[in-house]
């Protein structure tokens, strides 16, 4: 193995995720090569007060040096989380001088989310967690239900094959819920994701997922009327599946990270002042 210094490689070779956008806590750190966990909290509205704590709790053994780059969900979400999140990945990437992936949280739900039989119609989607997980990340388990204190317990070192040897991730039990109406013979299997948002609107994307190529988008993140959502799905010319994005998205901070390193392999290196939230409607009534 290599130890120059100058190889980078043998220097900063991890990726650390966060995903604050909502109620729970969403951190994830991987090497892409065998060494990588994650972790959620149940913070709700002591998030402001305890998010640096947790993270540098999580990031040990590792250091700041072993980053190679950061990556935040951007939203939809929260607000004040959603801003937090972006706030502390900016600060960290431009204090390191590293890139930071911002995520679309519908994204990294959508990567998540295991392929359904085409012809299957109707019903709940399974949402049990995966028996043998062989990601590159391991899904996040469901927060634990001690309190602050009882962070110790950041979650054991999983190995894990090289992202591109492996399929997505399924989601956490009770997550994300649908459907797929199946129009036509065609073979790409579309994701059509929707999340309440503020004043009666929802957010709605699509987005379509290879295992070998990754994520590519199909309708971007947007805010609008459930009658204009369900227009755009009733006319949208593929099979699709439906997914009900829920209130709780830390679980998905391990796709956030594999969508970003996805980004990595193929040379992006995005500068920290090009990550800017997606809010999608303004908190305040009117704006």
């Amino acid at each position: 193995m290599n130890s120059n210094p100058q190889d980078g490689t043998s220097v900063k070779k991890y990726g650390l995720a966060l995903n604050t956008a909502s109620r729970e806590l969403g951190l994830a750190i991987s090497n892409f090569a065998g060494d990588s966990r994650c972790q959620t909290w149940n913070l709700d509205r002591d998030l402001a007060t305890h998010l640096h704590q947790y993270l540098v709790e999580f990031i040990q053994p590792q250091t700041w040096a072993d980053l190679a780059f950061i990556a935040v969900a951007k939203g939809p979400g929260g607000f004040t989380g959603t801003r937090m999140g972006m706030v502390t990945a900016r600060t960290l990437a431009q204090q390191l001088d590293i890139p930071v992936f911002a995520i679309s949280t519908l994204a990294a739900v959508a990567w998540a989310e295991p392929p359904q039989p085409p012809l299957a119609k109707g019903g709940l989607l399974n949402t049990e967690p995966p028996r043998d997980f062989v990601g590159a990340v391991p899904p996040c388990p469901p927060p634990p239900t001690d309190d602050f204190m009882g962070i110790s317990g950041i979650g054991a070192t999983t190995g894990g094959l090289p992202l591109q040897e492996n399929e997505p991730a399924q989601s956490q039990p009770g997550r994300a819920r649908g459907h797929r109406p199946y129009k036509g013979g065609l073979l790409r299997e579309d994701m059509a994701l929707q999340m309440p948002a503020q004043r009666g609107q929802l957010f709605g994307a699509v987005y379509s997922v290879n295992k070998d190529s990754g994520l590519t988008e199909l309708f971007p993140d947007t805010v609008m009327t459930p009658e204009s959502w369900q227009e755009k799905l009733d006319n949208w010319g593929n099979s699709y599946q439906l997914i009900e994005v829920g209130s709780e998205l830390g679980w998905s901070v391990s796709s956030v990270l594999e969508l970003a390193y996805l980004e990595w392999k193929q040379g992006s290196r995005p500068d920290w002042s090009e990550a800017l939230p997606f809010y999608g409607q303004h908190p305040v009534k009117g704006h």
